[in-house]
């Protein structure tokens, strides 16, 4: 003899078939319906949705609304986190900086070093060639 498998009772289909019969014209009830059925679940967001619909409806019994209650307190709560502070995109490096200010102390109408300084001073980035030079630059003053 055959058994059949003791079919699970779907409290969410229960309660969106009852919203259906009794608000046909409920696009927001169809949707969920229809996303119930292609997914075959919904957010959590959406069973609070459905539950204060279902609030309103009498036909719907109690116990199906409790058990939706029970499901929609047992799925977890998800949180934005806030999102990181915008990071510059430069970030001046205070080692280039120092050397341009020793090197134009010394000379300040060094005119490489000046236009180094100009690009330094506007953020933009120093080419890795260009940063050896500086430090050639400073290692000839000491």
């Amino acid at each position: 003899m055959i058994q059949k498998k003791k079919v699970d009772v779907d409290v969410i289909k229960d309660v969106l078939d009852a919203m259906l019969a009794a608000r046909p014209d409920s696009t927001f009830v169809k949707s969920l319906a229809f996303q119930y059925e292609e997914r075959g679940g919904l957010s959590k967001k959406q069973l609070e949705g459905l539950y204060q619909k279902a609030l309103k409806v009498e036909s719907v019994p109690e116990n199906k609304l409790a058990t939706l209650e029970a499901v929609i307190r047992k799925k977890p709560t998800k949180y934005k986190s806030a999102p990181p502070p915008p990071k510059p995109l430069y970030e001046k490096d205070e080692r280039v900086g120092q050397m341009i200010e020793g090197i134009l102390a010394k000379y300040p109408l060094h005119k490489r070093v000046i236009f180094f300084q100009n690009k330094y001073n506007n953020n933009e980035t120093l080419a890795p060639a260009e940063i050896t030079e500086l430090e050639k630059f400073n290692r000839m003053l000491k």
